[in-house]
């Protein structure tokens, strides 16, 4: 039975339209990935419970911001929105009280610190991490992810001795989406600088390509597949660019299809590492 005659099986996707080219393409690769298991992730922002599963809280693993709502580059994709939602904690006494805090109320178990770049893209953790290196000190538990920016290797090191765990950080291939949506006057080679000082850490390096993150357009998306492919990286989430984010008719939402092709792409550029779907990603079949 061929994968379109599988899917057309499943009551759930009756609806959806597949791509019969892309469905053929990715069941010519499956035999290179059928013993991989699968590795599915739940978000905590969200409230939810069905007899399955329920919604772990959305203050398990919350996110905090260094610089509260603020932003310098104010991208056009997110307009400092994706900011509002975090916790914020503009000084390092701030940090350390509100996860002291939420470790005696919430049994918090982890955290990610993020905030907004300044315009080289970049955010200021250097006073920080003292408050970084002493929580992880007292609690050992605590599993720290961050949200780089771009970065040199001195920063890197100083994340790593701090112990922070997990660096994530956006890779962007096409210099026009660069000038363009971040409104930024960097280089891609410096996406790949930043990528290789992660990577020379003991850090968990988890780089994310936002798909369509050129107004809807598929543009640098395989570029930046093959820089991620000249590092070892530890996995690659894939997001969705969401339009919501974006003032109202700048932004197209990529097809299902442009984007599973991009998934088919990750799999073949990278066959020996976890890919994962972000939960950033327009509802529905995306």
């Amino acid at each position: 039975m061929s994968w379109m005659d599988k899917l057309a099986s499943i009551e759930a996707l009756q609806d959806a339209e597949f791509d019969p080219a892309l469905v053929a393409d990715m069941q010519a690769h499956a035999a290179r990935v059928q013993a991989r298991p699968i590795r599915f992730s739940s978000p905590t922002f969200k409230e939810y419970k069905t007899e399955e599963l329920s919604g772990c809280g959305k203050n398990s693993f919350p996110a905090f911001s260094i610089t509260a709502a603020g932003c310098a580059l104010n991208c056009d994709h997110c307009q400092k929105k994706i900011l509002e939602p975090m916790i914020p904690a503009t000084s390092p006494e701030m940090l350390d009280q509100k996860v002291r805090d939420l470790i005696m109320l919430q049994n918090l178990q982890g955290f990610l610190l993020s905030g907004g770049s300044n315009k080289r893209n970049e955010i200021r953790y250097e006073r920080f991490l003292p408050v970084v290196e002493r929580l992880k000190h007292d609690f050992p538990h605590l599993k720290i992810a961050i949200h780089t920016a771009l970065l040199d290797e001195k920063l890197a090191k100083s994340m790593e001795s701090a112990g922070v765990d997990t660096a994530m950080m956006d890779v962007i291939g096409a210099q026009e989406t660069i000038r363009d949506v971040y409104h930024l006057d960097r280089p891609v080679e410096d996406f790949e600088a930043t990528l290789a000082a992660l990577t020379s850490t003991k850090m968990e390096i988890v780089p994310h390509i936002v798909i369509g993150l050129h107004y809807g357009r598929i543009l640098g998306e395989r570029n930046a597949l093959d820089i991620i492919s000249r590092h070892p990286v530890h996995s690659l989430v894939l997001v969705v660019i969401m339009p919501f984010y974006a003032k109202p008719g700048t932004f197209a939402t990529p097809s299902e299809h442009d984007v599973g092709r991009i998934f088919l792409a990750a799999r073949e550029t990278i066959p020996d590492r976890q890919v994962l779907l972000g939960c950033a990603r327009p509802a529905g079949m995306h």
